[in-house]
């Protein structure tokens, strides 16, 4: 299931994940004060979708989280549209605007990706909401800003910078949902991840004899992977994506060197390519 965002009124979704309303009416004065809230709604609705997940969030739904009728929420909030914009921006607001840089950007830019996976997963029907259309609110540019003051850190040119942010910001999602969906799947499906792998992997040998003899890379890889620690508080594929995730961000973080290296060494033309 995949959610555009900015699928409501363009100035009243934007007027409310920037508070516009909230902030005129202060300078106007106070006036009666209301019997629910924007933040209010937007809480419940976080809660709604973190237990129940996105498919279950209605306006009906949310309303019976704060005890009223769907219809009461829509004096604040026009509709679902902008309601998923609101919660995007919202749980973003989780993460630290601030990292220490006295510990240097590699430091910085891994605290950054590992409590952007963990809220992610807080929150996996964020995964959901599709980067093709950014929601344009203040915690969504918050985590941006936050990741490029770090990364300036680097003195790589801004050309370069943008690629890396787009990498980085992809991994740390694709890593996420990963996980998500592995989390989610036993109850989609029914059936346990151990169950699925184990009813597949004694096919496999059946259906596709001299396996090893045709994917003999792959089937390197697997023998010479470390397994990871048995834990049966998480699924196959999570076991897997925890190690997947830090060698891989390392990865990252080391071709960010090497261009910055590139770089200082007055060979700007190969740090693009």
């Amino acid at each position: 299931m995949v959610v555009y965002a900015g699928q409501g009124d363009a100035r009243r979704s934007m007027a409310l994940l920037w508070r516009a309303e909230a902030q005129a009416e202060k300078r106007t004065g106070p006036g009666p004060k209301p019997g629910l809230s924007v933040d209010a709604i937007v809480d419940a609705a976080i809660a709604v979708a973190d237990a129940e997940g996105m498919a279950a969030l209605s306006m009906r739904r949310v309303g019976e989280r704060l005890g009223r009728s769907g219809m009461a929420l829509y004096t604040y909030v026009p509709s679902k549209s902008e309601l998923v914009d609101l919660m995007y921006d919202r749980a973003l607001a989780e993460l630290p605007a601030e990292h220490d840089l006295r510990g240097g950007w590699r430091t910085a830019v891994t605290a950054w990706a590992e409590q952007t996976r963990a809220c992610y997963l807080r929150h996996p029907w964020v995964l959901q909401v599709s980067q093709a259309r950014p929601v344009l609110g203040p915690n969504e540019f918050a985590v941006i800003e936050t990741l490029v003051r770090i990364l300036r850190e680097t003195g790589l040119e801004a050309g370069i910078l943008r690629g890396v942010v787009a990498l980085l910001a992809d991994f740390v999602r694709g890593a996420a949902r990963t996980v998500a969906e592995s989390r989610q799947a036993p109850a989609e499906t029914g059936v346990p991840d151990e169950e699925w792998w184990h009813a597949r992997a004694a096919l496999l040998e059946e259906v596709a004899p001299g396996f090893a003899g045709r994917y003999p890379s792959v089937t390197w890889l697997e023998t010479q992977a470390v397994t990871p620690r048995r834990d049966e508080s998480v699924g196959h594929l999570e076991g897997i994506a925890g190690p997947a995730f830090t060698t891989g961000l390392a990865v990252l973080l080391d071709g960010i060197e090497a261009t910055m290296a590139r770089a200082a060494h007055g060979d700007p033309a190969r740090s693009r390519s």
